[in-house]
């Protein structure tokens, strides 16, 4: 039952990514279009004010193809990236956006705490998986958000505009990303894939920005996974201390066919509320990421 409706779940993701991709696509491809026709229309325009005759199809125009060869024009002379390129780059977020979302952001952190969370007060599925991954992704939103206003602003717009190279603005993206993750990793594990990469253990924090990124990569997501199960560990402690207390009142009574997990469930969902849970998880978990 677990793995249907983990399947079912997939699905619907998969269906949710598919229609927002066309959306974007037919989007895109719209404005494209426009773009396209207003720029054939001021051709026709100014070739028209100029005086100069019309040309059939398939004819060549010497003045601007001496050579009669192929010649590419880059964001279309104009400075900007051209619809075509936009798509591409679109596709290949979507493509790489899983694997950027769990190795690049707090979201790994994030999902352990929420599920171990859920264990500790043994509630099988309550809440639901959607309802923990949504709200895994609007809080690494919430966090991540001064990183993505950084690189939009330094990368991004420069990119769109024609003022740097895609080499530039990859350098640029990475740098709030490398800087984010190496604040969050700890030192013996990027002392440890340096050693084991033979790369020089930085000294500074200028040093430690310009680490590899395979470098920081690893290193990050083993300091995300100890700090989710260090979290995880210290929220189990309370629900813990209410099983035993449970299974040694029933076991005194000489209740012991009764499964203690049926009688301390409310219990530990009493307490949770009573101690206001979601505010003291979300809270503390955010900010360790501050």
């Amino acid at each position: 039952m677990k793995l249907k409706r983990k399947l079912k779940f997939i699905c619907k993701i998969s269906l949710l990514l598919a229609a927002f991709f066309l959306t974007i696509t037919f989007a895109l491809a719209q404005k494209q279009t426009t773009y396209a026709s207003q720029l054939a229309s001021g051709q026709t325009d100014a070739s028209t004010n100029n005086g100069s005759t019309s040309r059939t199809p398939g004819t060549v125009d010497a003045t601007k193809d001496e050579n009669n060869g192929l010649s590419i024009s880059y964001n279309n002379d104009s400075g900007q990236i051209s619809g075509t390129v936009k798509i591409f780059l679109v596709l290949t977020i979507l493509s790489l956006a899983p694997s950027i979302l769990i190795m690049l952001t707090s979201f790994t952190r994030i999902i352990i705490v929420l599920h171990f969370l859920r264990q500790a007060i043994g509630t099988q599925t309550a809440p639901p998986n959607q309802v923990l991954v949504g709200l895994a992704l609007f809080l690494t939103l919430f966090i991540m958000s001064p990183i993505f206003i950084k690189i939009n602003t330094d990368a991004i717009k420069p990119l769109d505009e024609g003022k740097i190279t895609q080499e530039q603005a990859l350098e640029r993206g990475m740098q709030p990303l490398r800087e984010f993750m190496y604040g969050q990793t700890q030192k013996k594990d990027l002392a440890l894939f340096c050693d084991i990469s033979k790369t020089d253990y930085p000294k500074t924090d200028k040093e430690a920005y310009e680490l590899p990124i395979a470098v920081v990569i690893p290193s990050f997501l083993i300091s995300e996974l100890r700090t989710a199960f260090i979290i995880g560990f210290l929220i189990y402690i309370p629900f813990i201390i209410i099983d035993m207390v449970v299974a040694s009142v029933l076991m005194s009574m000489g209740m012991m066919m009764l499964p203690p997990t049926t009688i301390s469930l409310p219990f530990k969902i009493l307490l949770f509320i009573l101690a206001d849970g979601w505010n003291l998880v979300i809270g503390n978990l955010v900010k360790t990421f501050i």
